[in-house]
């Protein structure tokens, strides 16, 4: 007979049972595990994957009732809502099979029983499970399709050395399934770099999943990343797959990893290394495979040195580092990007003559735009919402500019740099001011009169 899927575990005080359902379906089914007594079967559950439970009614001597088969049936429904139950009894009662399937069960066999039939019932309780768990999986798969699709479809634009040579490196890095490092200061588009990655791979049939791994807290990081079970811990009404599940086959992009805490950095780790997972409440080890990219504005060399990120995780996840340059050296990319957004905003709020003229421009190549093209977007938008006329002009763009008050409290005055040049030069020199002035590139008499006011 050929070997099906699918693992049965058989819970039974009768020996001769067990040892009758072993050399049964051993040959059918891909494993049979079996247990005289329901105390360890919670943790038999746990521990392992089961497709099938075939659960005996009774386990006490001369109680035929079927409560206890029926309070072990819940708690396998609590521990696996969607694994399938199939109950055995030496006692016919309607009533009592009723109960059994409003609590969960799969089917109700009676001993003795037909070899044919009980196959057949078992072959159809593990094909139902398998079934569950494709939904469940697809639908964890489905959520994360309709969040990409509903994201805003955006290009990489520019035409700029910079941008051209990362194009490349992209299109070379895409082929294959090296692990990607994405760096970069804030809003330079490196989740863009990280989709363009997916969209060019042999994965691209499949999910791209994002984590904002700064936006998780540690007491759910297992949980986003790895999934749990049902009851596992207070809020967890039911089984979960984790982030790594969901994106296996396809691509797990984490951004921002350089704000993960140095000790559920291990645990990454781990992950990547074993390439498998386990979800929290189930010691049962599921096999992934994944091609990870991530993502950081943080210096992690420097913080390695510091001892706030492993270098043996940073080895495993920049095999290839591609950095970003900030929008300030992209030069004309900057005119190329606000005519880009310039279009996009003209429609959206249904302006569509809106120019920018030449000082306007010029405004933004010489701003700096600490905020990269995130920043830019921003100001465009709020430049198409605010015209007034067809012409955008400088004034239309609302640039952040230094906050003197602010900065005096860390950016000393010229004068105060003038006194501490003037002492350091005399403290460098010994005090000979004929020296110190040279130093200075001022005459002995210059500095003496500057030595005179500072006293004043």
């Amino acid at each position: 007979m050929q070997q099906n899927q699918g693992n049965i575990l058989v819970v039974d005080d009768n020996k001769s049972i067990l040892a009758t359902l072993d050399i049964m379906l051993s040959p059918v089914f891909n494993k049979v595990t079996l247990l005289p007594g329901p105390n360890q079967l919670i943790t038999t559950l746990k521990k392992e994957e089961y497709n099938l439970v075939i659960l005996d009614m009774n386990f006490s001597a001369g109680i035929n009732t079927g409560n206890e088969g029926i309070y072990w049936l819940k708690r396998i429904k609590e521990t696996d809502p969607d694994i399938s139950v199939v109950m055995i009894t030496a006692f016919g009662d309607i009533e009592l099979a009723v109960n059994a399937l409003k609590e969960g069960a799969s089917d109700f066999i009676l001993k003795p029983w037909d070899n044919e039939k009980l196959i057949a019932t078992l072959k159809m309780a593990v094909q139902l499970n398998i079934s569950k768990k494709m939904v469940t999986e697809l639908s964890e798969r489905e959520t994360e399709l309709k969040r990409e699709i509903n994201k805003e479809r955006r290009d990489i634009i520019g035409s700029s050395p910079g941008l051209l040579n990362i194009m490349n490196m992209v299109r070379k890095v895409a082929r294959t399934d090296a692990n990607v490092l994405i760096t970069g200061e804030n809003g330079t588009g490196k989740e863009l770099i990280a989709r363009e990655i997916h969209r060019l791979s042999a994965r691209t049939k499949e999910i791209l999943v994002t984590v904002d791994m700064g936006a998780i807290s540690e007491s759910l990081f297992e949980s986003e990343l790895f999934g749990h079970t049902k009851g596992s811990f207070t809020d967890a009404h039911e089984n979960r797959a984790g982030k790594f599940e969901t994106a296996n086959k396809g691509t797990l992009f984490l951004d921002e990893i350089g704000n993960l805490s140095f000790h559920l950095q291990a645990k990454i780790l781990a992950a990547l290394e074993n390439r498998q997972i386990s979800r929290i409440g189930s010691n049962q080890l599921i096999p992934i495979d994944i091609r990870l990219i991530c993502a950081t504005n943080k210096n992690l060399d420097k913080m390695v040195s510091e001892g706030l990120f492993r270098q043996d995780l940073l080895y495993r996840i920049n095999t290839i580092q591609i950095e970003i340059p900030p929008l300030r050296e992209r030069g004309n990319d900057i005119t190329i990007l606000a005519e880009y957004f310039l279009n996009k905003y003209s429609r959206k709020y249904n302006k569509p003559n809106l120019k920018i003229n030449q000082q306007a421009n010029e405004k933004l190549l010489r701003y700096s735009w600490p905020g990269n093209i995130r920043e830019l977007q921003h100001t465009l938008e709020k430049a198409v919402i605010l015209s007034e006329s067809d012409i955008l002009r400088p004034e239309d763009f609302y640039l952040k500019t230094i906050d003197i008050s602010e900065k005096s409290k860390t950016l000393p005055t010229l004068e105060e740099m003038e006194r501490q040049l003037i002492h350091q030069a005399l403290e460098i020199n010994k005090g000979n001011y004929s020296a110190a002035a040279e130093k200075l590139g001022i005459t002995r008499q210059t500095l003496y009169n500057k030595l005179k006011k500072m006293d004043q």
